[in-house]
C-alpha cells in the first residue's frame, strides 16, 4: 500500500504541473492577442491619416497665385512679423498705395482681376446702386459681390464716384456700367411714367433722404431695361455700404441660393442685419467689422422683445436706421421698382418669399467721419421740425442734428454713446442671446482679395490704359454734363402733371411706395396680445 501511495505522488505532481503550463500558455496567449489588437488599433488611424494626406498632396507643385509671396496665408486680425503693424496703409501719396498689394499671398480663387468667370453660368444676376463712394470702398463692394456670383452692376455715380480718376477705373472693369447723373439723364429720366402715377409721389421735390428715394427709384426703372437686354435672370437694389450674406445653399453662393428658389416665385427678400461696431477708429468697415445685430425676421419673438430696451441702448429703435431688409427681384415683363428696398409688378402682385437664413449685412455709420459726411450732403437745418422733412428715420435726424451743432469732442462722445458697443459685458450678453452674431465670411473674402494685390492691379491698370481705350459701353455720359436736381425733375409740368395724376383710373392706382422702415418696437407687442 506503501509503494502504491508513493507511486501514486509522482503522478499526482505531474497532473499539476501540466495543468499550471497549460493555464501559462493560455495567458500568454491572450497577452499577446491583446497587444496585437492594440498596435493595430493604434496603426490604423495613422494609417488613414497618411493615406488621407497622401490623397491632398499636389506632388510639391507650387501654386502659380503663392509665388508672389513666402508667408503663409493669414486671415484678417492676425500681425504679420515681417510688416509694420499699425502702420496706416493710405499713408502712400500714390493712389496705388490706397488698395495696394501686400505681402501676404493672393486669395486662392483669384486669378486675374477680370474676373473673367464666363457667360455660361446661371441665373444672371445684376446688381443696381445709386453711390458717390470712393474707390475704398466700391472696389471691395463689387470684387466680394463678383466672388459670390453677380455678374453685372449698373452704378448711378455722382460726387467723388462720378470724379475722373475714380470713374476711369470703374469703367475698366468687366460687368460694370457707370452711369452718370447728367443733364441727358435727368432729362430721359422726367419722361418717366413714375411721375405720372400716384404711388411714389408722396416722395416728390422733398430734400436730402426723401430726394435721394425718388432718385433710386428712377434708377431702378431705367436698369430694369438694362438688365432685360444684357440677359440677366435676377436685379438686386443694394448701396455701397451694403453686402450681400448668401448663407443657406450648398456654398457661399448667391448665384447658388438663387438658383433654388422655385420658378414661380417672383420677389425674394434679404432681412438686414445691422453692423455694430467694437471701436470708434474704423477706417475700413468691410474687413474692420464682424459684429452684427440680427433681423427681428431671424430671431424668435420671445428673444426681440425680451431684449428689446438692452438692444437699442437709449437710442430710437432696435435698429439705428432701416430693418425691413433689401430684395432681388426675378426680371420680366411689367417689373417696376417699388422704393429702393422692394420691387413690384404693373400687372400682378408679385409672389414673395422671405430668406430664412440669408441677409444683407448693412454697414450703418461705422466711421466716425459718416457723421459729417451725411450732414455735408444736406442742406436742411439743425432743429426737429425741419429735419422731418429731410430724414425720414429719427436716428438719421438726431445724427444729422449732432452732426451740425456739436463740436468735434461733443460728436466723438455722442458717437460712443449711440454707434459704438463698448460693454463688454452686454455684448457678451446679447451674443450669447442670439441678438448679436459674428459674421466672418466677407472679412475674409475682402481681406483676401486686397492681400493677392487685386484692388492695386486695378487701379494701376487704371492709370496706365489710355482713356480713349476704355469701352464705351461701360460709360453712358454727354459730352457737357450739366447737373440738375431730381426735386427740379418736371417742375415746369407740376400742374399738368398734378392733373393726370387726377385722371388716373382706379385700375393703375398703386400703394405707395415702400419707404425705409424701423423694426417693431415694443407698442406693436402689446398690440399684438
Amino acid at each position: 500500500m506503501a509503494g502504491l501511495h508513493s507511486s501514486s505522488r509522482p503522478s499526482s505532481s505531474s497532473s499539476l504541473s501540466s495543468s499550471s503550463s497549460s493555464s501559462s500558455s493560455s495567458s500568454s496567449s491572450q497577452q499577446v492577442f491583446t497587444s496585437r489588437l492594440l498596435l493595430l488599433l493604434t496603426l490604423l488611424p495613422l494609417t488613414l491619416a497618411f493615406f488621407a494626406f497622401v490623397l491632398q498632396w499636389r506632388g510639391g507643385l507650387t501654386d502659380p497665385v503663392t509665388r508672389w509671396s513666402p508667408d503663409p496665408f493669414q486671415f484678417p486680425g492676425m500681425d504679420n512679423p515681417g510688416s509694420n503693424v499699425g502702420s496706416d496703409r493710405r499713408s502712400g501719396s500714390d493712389c496705388v498705395d490706397l488698395l495696394g498689394r501686400s505681402k501676404s499671398p493672393a486669395f486662392p480663387y483669384f486669378k486675374d482681376w477680370k474676373f473673367d468667370v464666363g457667360s455660361d453660368l446661371n441665373p444672371k444676376i445684376c446688381i443696381i446702386s445709386s453711390t458717390s463712394a470712393g474707390l475704398e470702398q466700391t472696389l471691395p463692394w463689387i470684387f466680394y459681390h463678383k466672388v459670390i456670383g453677380v455678374s453685372a452692376f449698373f452704378l448711378f455715380v455722382e460726387g467723388k464716384a462720378a470724379s475722373p480718376n475714380v470713374s476711369k477705373v470703374l469703367e475698366l472693369i468687366p460687368g460694370v456700367k457707370v452711369i452718370y447723373r447728367t443733364k441727358e439723364l435727368e432729362e430721359q429720366q422726367a419722361k418717366s411714367r413714375i411721375w405720372n402715377e400716384t404711388w411714389l409721389a408722396s416722395f416728390f421735390y422733398k430734400p436730402c433722404n426723401y430726394e435721394l428715394f425718388v432718385k433710386q427709384s428712377l434708377n431702378m426703372e431705367m436698369s430694369i431695361v438694362m438688365a432685360r437686354d444684357a440677359g440677366m435672370d435676377w436685379i438686386i437694389h443694394l448701396d455701397t455700404d451694403e453686402l450681400i450674406h448668401p448663407v443657406g445653399a450648398r456654398e457661399y453662393s448667391l448665384r447658388q441660393l438663387l438658383a433654388g428658389v422655385p420658378g414661380n416665385v417672383d420677389m425674394v427678400v434679404f432681412p438686414n442685419y445691422e453692423s455694430s461696431v467694437e471701436r470708434d477708429d474704423v477706417k475700413e468697415p468691410f474687413t474692420e467689422v464682424s459684429m452684427f445685430k440680427k433681423n427681428y425676421d431671424h430671431l424668435p419673438k420671445d428673444v426681440y422683445f425680451g431684449n428689446y430696451k438692452e438692444s437699442t441702448r437709449g437710442n430710437p429703435n432696435y435698429f439705428l436706421t432701416y430693418g425691413n431688409g433689401k430684395s432681388a427681384a426675378r426680371i420680366q415683363d411689367h417689373l417696376r421698382p417699388n422704393g429702393a428696398h422692394r420691387w413690384h409688378n404693373y400687372m400682378k402682385t408679385p409672389n414673395e418669399i422671405k430668406l430664412d437664413e440669408a441677409a444683407v449685412l448693412h454697414y450703418t455709420y461705422p466711421k466716425f467721419s459718416d457723421l459729417t459726411s451725411r450732414r455735408d450732403r444736406c442742406g436742411c437745418k439743425p432743429t426737429k421740425e425741419d429735419v422731418k422733412r429731410c430724414f425720414m428715420l429719427e436716428f438719421d435726424r438726431a445724427a444729422f442734428i449732432i452732426a451740425s451743432t456739436a463740436t468735434e469732442e461733443e460728436m466723438l462722445r455722442w458717437y460712443r454713446e449711440h454707434v459704438v458697443w463698448t460693454d463688454k459685458e452686454l455684448k457678451l450678453k446679447l451674443l450669447r442671446r442670439g441678438i448679436l452674431t459674428r459674421i466672418y465670411a466677407p472679412m475674409v473674402i475682402i481681406q483676401g482679395l486686397r492681400d493677392s494685390g487685386l484692388f492695386g492691379s486695378v487701379i494701376q491698370s487704371a492709370q496706365t490704359t489710355p482713356s480713349k481705350d476704355v469701352k464705351s459701353s461701360n460709360t453712358s455720359r454727354v459730352d457737357k454734363p450739366g447737373m440738375i436736381s431730381s426735386r427740379k425733375i418736371g417742375v415746369k409740368e407740376t400742374t399738368a402733371t398734378a392733373r393726370r395724376i387726377l385722371e388716373i383710373p382706379n385700375e393703375t392706382s398703386y400703394n405707395s411706395a415702400i419707404p425705409p422702415l424701423s423694426p417693431p418696437i415694443l407698442d406693436d407687442l402689446y398690440i399684438e396680445i
